[in-house]
């Protein structure tokens, strides 16, 4: 389970921080126009995939807990800073967050916090 929500962070991040880098147009419509906030979005963003791939290459599941309730934390906060749960994000953020509360559960229950 490690491994699929790092991957799953790689795998969502990398289009979403391509594409607001870019400035593509969908990202006016999940993210609104390109600000100071969007750009501060966009390193916090990169700061997690950058460190799911080193996790990926050199797993250490404390670490990996870390990262994981981050971002759940953030995650199921996201409805209530926006105001709204149609946003696509606060959608997508939702069910990640639901994906690593199963990877955490079974980093927990497999004792992997203990080595």
């Amino acid at each position: 389970m490690t491994k699929l929500s790092l991957l799953l962070n790689i795998v969502v991040l990398i289009p979403v921080c391509a594409g607001i880098f870019t400035n593509a147009n969908w990202t006016l419509v999940s993210y609104g126009n390109n600000t100071p906030a969007r750009s501060i979005l966009l390193s916090v963003y990169l700061a997690i995939l950058v460190v799911s791939i080193i996790l990926l290459l050199k797993p250490d599941p404390k670490m990996i807990t870390a990262l994981l309730c981050v971002q759940i934390i953030y995650k199921f906060i996201t409805p209530f800073t926006v105001g709204s749960i149609s946003n696509p994000v606060v959608i997508s953020n939702i069910f990640i967050a639901i994906f690593h509360c199963f990877t955490v559960f079974f980093i927990w229950k497999d004792g992997m916090l203990l080595k």
